[in-house]
């Protein structure tokens, strides 16, 4: 969390949830914004999918994606260029 500038903000929530949220942070000797902050940034954190090390045959093939791919055929690769090149690149 830090020491970034905070923005004021509102919320309205049933009386029964705020005296929840109260308890809970008392419990965790925590101000009722520092508990809250922690729920929120817990269930909001961005999660990147982590892919098995199997998934690359080795580490240069992170952007070598040829082998993740179906391979275009000759044919497709004479009728297009772009495709060619692009197909190429690397090789």
């Amino acid at each position: 969390m830090g020491t970034q500038a905070r923005i004021q903000t509102a919320f309205r929530l049933r009386p029964s949830l705020l005296e929840r949220i109260k308890k809970e942070a008392s419990f965790r000797k925590q101000s009722v914004n520092a508990y809250v902050e922690t729920v929120l940034e817990r269930e909001t954190q961005l999660i990147w999918p982590k892919l098995p090390k199997e998934f690359f045959e080795e580490p240069e093939d992170l952007f070598n994606c040829k082998g993740h791919i179906p391979s275009p055929t000759k044919e497709m690769l004479e009728t297009d260029p772009k495709l060619a090149h692009i197909w190429n690149i690397g090789a």
